[in-house]
């Protein structure tokens, strides 16, 4: 008789196997970066894996971008990623990322295709329109919601968004009081965040307060992060520099600045990509509670 994680793992095999297959009906090229690299993108909030004096990638998005750059127009991988000390239920050191990317698409059509990527592979899983995950029946049929941040901190915060930043309580309440109650019944993407939230998001030209970037929520698992691109690189650089004085002050490494990134982010086009944990979506289609029950190996195992 299989075990329950041989059973999670045949179906694991199943979603990538859809998600591969929905990318090429779509004309997307799979494409292999470098997993290490010589700089990563400066993130503060990201703990990295040295590799003696490079890194392990945190994400495939330095590589990914300069081939948007190169002339690449619609392109997607599923690799290994990597984040120091990254431990708990629904997180692991080393994930599997989806990530991809379009040219002449904003974050509006992106989320249109993250809804259609998932609802392709529930279909391929014989889930229909609804999955059940963690005794709660989640309604998947399209089109989904989207909620604000602002909105999400009216709603569920207890605190507008713009003293949560005053305050440096933005990610406190996000993790504690908001994401616990995201696409509990239905999906939900969560929309235009503010400004000092932007990572690598372009701006909203109809509110340069907010960022057009969103996360997909579904039964409390966040699932993506995804984008209208930054291609301004004196933005970008301007970014990145805060972030190095962010890590400064923390006491952690500062890498050089990505230079060949910048430069190549003078010549990529308008585009949106988005990050997808492939793990956590497999944790949703297994109901698995933890991280563990859908992967080969956890750290401790080894």
């Amino acid at each position: 008789m299989k075990s329950l994680r041989q059973k999670n793992l045949g179906r694991r095999a199943e979603l990538l196997s859809s998600t591969r297959r929905f990318f090429r009906e779509r004309g997307f090229l799979e494409v292999e970066t470098p997993v290490r690299v010589p700089v990563p993108l400066p993130e503060a909030h990201i703990d990295l894996l040295a590799s003696e004096d490079w890194v392990l990638q945190p994400s495939p998005e330095i590589c990914m971008k300069q081939l948007l750059a190169a002339g690449y127009e619609k392109i997607f991988q599923i690799c290994k990623c990597f984040r120091k000390a990254e431990r708990g239920r629904r997180h692991l050191p080393e994930m599997t990322l989806l990530e991809w990317y379009a040219v002449r698409q904003d974050y509006h059509e992106l989320m249109e295709c993250t809804e259609q990527l998932i609802l392709y592979i529930a279909d391929g899983l014989g889930t229909a329109n609804a999955v059940w995950y963690q005794g709660r029946r989640i309604d998947l049929t399209p089109p989904w919601d989207r909620l604000t941040v602002a909105e999400a901190f009216d709603r569920h915060g207890g605190l507008p968004v713009a003293p949560a930043l005053d305050e440096g309580r933005f990610d406190e309440i996000m993790g504690l009081r908001i994401e616990p109650s995201l696409g509990k019944d239905r999906p939900v993407f969560l929309t235009d965040y503010p400004a000092e939230k932007a990572s690598l998001a372009r701006l909203k030209p109809a509110d340069p307060s907010v960022a057009e970037r969103f996360e997909l929520y579904i039964g409390g698992l966040e699932l993506c992060n995804g984008f209208s691109e930054l291609n301004d690189p004196t933005e970008q650089r301007r970014r990145f520099e805060a972030e190095q004085r962010a890590l400064k002050a923390a006491g952690k490494r500062v890498y050089p600045l990505a230079a060949k990134f910048l430069e190549a982010l003078e010549r990529m086009p308008p585009c949106a990509g988005n990050a997808l944990g492939m793990d956590r979506l497999a944790m949703l289609f297994c109901d698995a509670g933890s991280i563990e029950d859908v992967v080969t190996f956890t750290p401790e195992e080894l």
